[in-house]
Order: structure tokens, then C-alpha cells, then sequence
């Protein structure tokens, strides 16, 4: 759906003499929490975003290595087409997103866009597929882990699952919000939670972009080392939803079949602001419209 579109774009801009800019040349990632690089190193932008040239065992080092040094206050955005779209409309979510420690393409439009300039990237980084593979390559370390998100009973018999399925595996906690903002005095006891429980990694199941957000306002109230925004991985990893076919997954037909299973609540993600990315992608590749460079929050005033 999206490699036509860039293509016919990258033939125009050549026709044009169009010169690759700064803003599309490989840019080492820094941990913009900390302000000191971290173990991967490249990065590209879509849209005023920036997207982290990452696969998944990147991200599983990266994860382990703030663990060990339990360097606390990263979070780790697992992004696509829809988040990116977000934060057309909401310059505040962009740099959340911005500010990310990690932002990894978890959308094949965003693999695509990273095959184009330049990435070698071979597949995306799933974030039920980063959930799982996470608990099942360190399950002999003893990490500690913290579900918060789903449907009432969802992140506790995700944790059972898990438990079940891992010899070895620790839960820290579990904790399903209600569905509206919590009060002041429910989010100091849910911080009090998950403090007193001192999980390594605590996994988000909010969706976009409310998990970004969830994570960002939490990111200097809470000592954990690592969060992730997983999204639906809780509903797929109970069997409360239904996940596509591995071959619509790896070739960019997800949004197809998430579409006909959910209508009613998907259309105007995957039809309108897909629609939206297409067209504005094809506008900044040929050089029609631009972004100014991210400025991380920590970096502001």
C-alpha cells in the first residue's frame, strides 16, 4: 500500500534533482532522558518523528542494559502509521514521542520508510512479539515484571499466562485502570503499587496514544528501569482478540485484516489517518512539505 507511493515519489524527486537533506541522513540515538548514547545507533524521521533503526534483539539488549544498571525513567514507544499520524494533529504528543528513549517501527510503512533510506531493516519490531520474546530469552534472570492495562482481569491472567508458560518467571504486579482519568489520589496509589512491588520492566497495554502519555507524565515518579507501550499485546496474549496471520503481519496487510475483524472501532484509523500518512509522506519525500528538527522535552527550557 505505501511502497508505490514512496517509490513514485523517490522517481519524482530525482527527476527534480532533489538532494537527500540532513533530516533524512542516518542521526546516532541518544537516550535523550539521560542525554548519553545508547547501544544502538541510528535513527530516520517520518513526519517530524523520530524512528529508531531498531529489531527486536536491539531492543532486547537496550532493555537489559538499563536493567542492569537499574537506570531508571526510560520508556520505550513501539510505533506505526497511527501514532505517527497522532502527532500531526497533536504537536504535545509528538514530543512525547520525541522524547521517547526508544521509538521502534512497529508499523511495516515504517520498515518500508526505513529500507528507503538506507536501513537494513528486515522486519518490524511487534510489540506483542517484543512482549513475549522478552519474557521468554530472560526468563532465567529473575526480572520482575508489572502488567498495568486491559479490561478488567486482563493484565492478571496475561501474568498467569506468562507464569504458566515460563519457568522462572516473576510477577511484580498486575493493575487494570478504570476507563476514564484517574483521580490525584488513584494515581499516587497506583505509583505507591508499583513502587512498593520494584519491577525491572513495566509493561503498558493502554494503546496509542494514551500509553505514550501514561508513560511520559510517569517517567520521574516512578524508579523503574524500563516501561513499554505494548498496546492490544494484552487482548492478543489472552485470546481476547484475535491476531492477524503471520504472513498478513510480515507483509503489511495487518491493517486489513484488524479492519474487518473490528470496524466499528478501527475504520477511522486504518481509512482516514492512513489515508493521511500516505499522502503526507509523499509530500515530504518530495520535499514539499517539511518538519522542523524534534526538540526533546528534556532539553526544553
Amino acid at each position: 500500500m505505501l511502497a508505490p507511493a514512496i517509490e513514485a515519489a523517490r522517481v519524482a524527486s530525482k527527476e527534480k534533482g532533489a538532494e537527500v537533506t540532513e533530516k533524512y541522513m542516518a542521526t546516532t540515538v541518544c537516550d535523550e532522558h539521560h542525554d548519553v548514547p545508547v547501544s544502538v545507533s541510528k535513527s530516520f524521521r517520518v513526519l517530524g518523528i523520530r524512528v529508531d533503526a531498531v529489531q527486536i534483539d536491539d531492543v532486547l539488549r537496550q532493555m537489559e542494559a538499563w536493567i542492569q544498571k537499574w537506570d531508571a525513567g526510560h520508556y520505550i514507544a513501539v510505533t506505526g502509521m497511527h501514532g505517527v499520524t497522532e502527532a500531526q494533529h497533536d504537536p504535545e504528543f509528538a514530543e512525547i514521542l520525541n522524547s521517547a528513549s526508544l521509538v521502534v517501527p512497529d508499523g511495516y510503512p515504517l520498515v518500508v520508510l526505513g529500507r528507503w533510506r538506507g536501513f537494513p531493516l528486515k522486519r518490524r519490531v511487534y510489540g506483542p512479539e517484543l512482549l513475549e520474546t522478552f519474557c521468554a530469552t530472560t526468563t532465567g534472570k529473575a526480572y520482575r515484571h508489572f502488567f498495568y492495562g486491559g479490561a478488567p482481569g486482563v493484565a492478571s491472567d496475561l501474568a498467569q499466562k506468562f507464569a504458566q508458560r515460563y519457568p522462572d518467571f516473576r510477577v511484580a504486579g498486575t493493575y487494570c485502570p478504570p476507563f476514564r482519568p484517574l483521580s490525584a489520589e488513584e494515581d499516587r496509589e497506583v505509583i505507591r503499587l508499583i513502587e512498593e512491588s520494584r519491577p525491572d520492566v513495566l509493561w503498558i497495554g493502554l494503546s496509542t496514544p494514551k500509553q505514550e502519555r501514561w508513560m511520559s507524565e510517569h517517567r520521574n515518579k516512578l524508579s523503574v528501569p524500563v516501561m513499554v507501550g505494548v498496546g492490544a499485546a494484552f487482548d492478543f496474549h489472552t485470546g481476547r482478540a484475535v491476531q492477524a496471520p503471520k504472513w498478513m503481519r510480515e507483509h503489511g496487510f495487518e491493517w486489513l485484516f484488524r479492519l474487518a475483524t473490528e470496524p466499528r472501532r478501527l475504520w477511522r484509523r486504518y481509512l482516514i489517518f492512513g489515508s493521511e500518512f500516505i499522502w503526507l509522506v509523499v509530500l515530504e519525500l518530495l520535499g514539499l512539505r517539511k518538519y522542523p528538527q524534534p526538540i526533546p522535552r528534556s532539553r526544553l527550557g
